[in-house]
């Protein structure tokens, strides 16, 4: 066991208890958390990591949506429209994921713990991310995911996603899960759809989906109108969609840990069928901006939790978690930033946590010891305030613990 203690301990229970100079006592989970001179007293023997003046301790946060393949995109994508930048992906996708070696994406991941995030829930369509997140010590939930419309496609496409992730789970371990992924409802095929649910109900997988990300998505669904039309047609010789949202919608009854991403497009119906499901909305607001999507509409959510995702660096110019948050106050800018700010700390732990099926999130006894250290740069006077000066001013954290280790 070991402590460590801070000026502030921000648990993220179900109080949103903060802990002024408090501590927690962990190993590979968390054992106790209360007031420093409690701690000591109880557990004077415990090996002793004291953070300076102004620190704060948090749980890591959780990045529930984040794609590793297009990290070499710095300036090829073509932004500021969807249609344009799905064409743009196909036309550069194998250049970009040649470039995307192993090497660079261990980068990124150190960029990942450096910026205080330490569980990732990864879109992979092909696995040649595999190897870098194998080493990386941050926890992953690993999306095997699929996609592939037409219908007389559906075996091989099915065969080949088994394949990937059999691959996969050779390697779970505590820091790595598998997952399935279904790219969205345009892309994929219900009868493949449903064989890959099936393989998540039976093993008790973890699912994600896009979903109404654009008004092209959803012209086109609705529709089967607008310049999907013209891609569908060029791409598959294909003319209807395949499915309607609802229809997509209802394919995931009884899947226990659902997320949809995006859903910007996404009425109040099925805002309904999400919620019935238990769902979390991964929420990406910055990729949402780059491509001239809506924004999200978090009053319209009712009770359905939002999770905060970076995306990849596709549809993004960073991967921080911090930068994103940073993103999330300013395009929201009709809220109240001292209590959004708590909110959007909440979604990038304890929703993060429910999105990917996975026991983290909060500094309370019995979850994961995944814990951020960081300093701020001067006093706190409101202590209400705490919460907007992580967001606004973490840039980068001191500390770095995930399952009690030192990282």
């Amino acid at each position: 066991m070991k402590i460590i203690s801070a000026s502030y301990v921000l648990t993220f229970d179900t109080d949103f208890s903060i802990i002024k100079d408090g501590a927690i006592v962990f190993d590979e989970k968390v054992i106790e958390v209360g007031s420093f001179d409690y701690i000591l007293e109880k557990y004077p023997d415990c090996e002793h990591t004291k953070l300076n003046e102004n620190s704060v301790l948090m749980p890591g946060l959780i990045n529930s949506h984040i794609h590793l393949e297009f990290s070499a995109n710095k300036t090829t994508l073509k932004y500021a429209n969807f249609y344009s930048w799905l064409n743009s992906v196909i036309r550069y996708r194998e250049k970009l994921i040649e470039k995307a070696k192993t090497p660079l994406i261990e980068l990124e991941l150190k960029k990942l713990l450096k910026t205080g995030t330490t569980t990732i829930g990864a879109i992979s369509s092909y696995s040649f991310d595999l190897e870098a997140c194998l080493k990386s010590p941050i926890n992953k939930v690993f999306f095997c995911e699929v996609i592939g419309s037409k219908a007389d496609m559906i075996d091989t496409l099915f065969a080949d996603f088994k394949a990937r992730i059999k691959d996969a789970q050779k390697h779970t371990s505590k820091n790595f899960k598998v997952g399935i992924a279904i790219h969205s409802p345009y892309s994929v095929h219900p009868f493949l759809v449903r064989e890959v649910l099936n393989i998540a109900k039976e093993q008790d997988l973890a699912v994600t989906s896009h979903f109404l990300e654009s008004k092209e998505e959803k012209e086109w669904l609705n529709k089967d109108e607008g310049s999907f039309l013209e891609f569908f047609k060029n791409f598959l010789n294909q003319e209807k969609a395949t499915s309607k949202p609802l229809e997509f919608l209802n394919l995931f009854k009884q899947v226990k840990n659902i997320s949809f991403t995006h859903c910007v497009e996404a009425d109040f119906e099925e805002l309904e069928k999400i919620k019935s499901l238990n769902a979390t909305i991964n929420h990406c607001v910055t990729s949402n901006r780059f491509l001239n999507n809506s924004r999200l509409n978090l009053e319209s959510l009712d009770e359905i939790p939002f999770s905060i995702g970076t995306d990849g660096l596709s549809s993004n110019n960073s991967l921080s978690m911090f930068d994103e948050l940073r993103a999330c106050l300013s395009i929201h800018y009709e809220k109240d930033i001292v209590k959004f700010s708590k909110t959007l700390l909440k979604s990038a732990t304890v929703n993060g946590a429910k999105a990917l099926g996975l026991n983290k999130g909060r500094l309370e006894s019995g979850f994961d010891a995944d814990i951020i250290g960081i300093y701020l740069p001067d006093n706190i006077e409101d202590i209400e305030d705490i919460y907007m000066h992580v967001i606004l001013h973490t840039k980068y954290v001191n500390s770095v613990i995930i399952g009690g280790k030192f990282v």
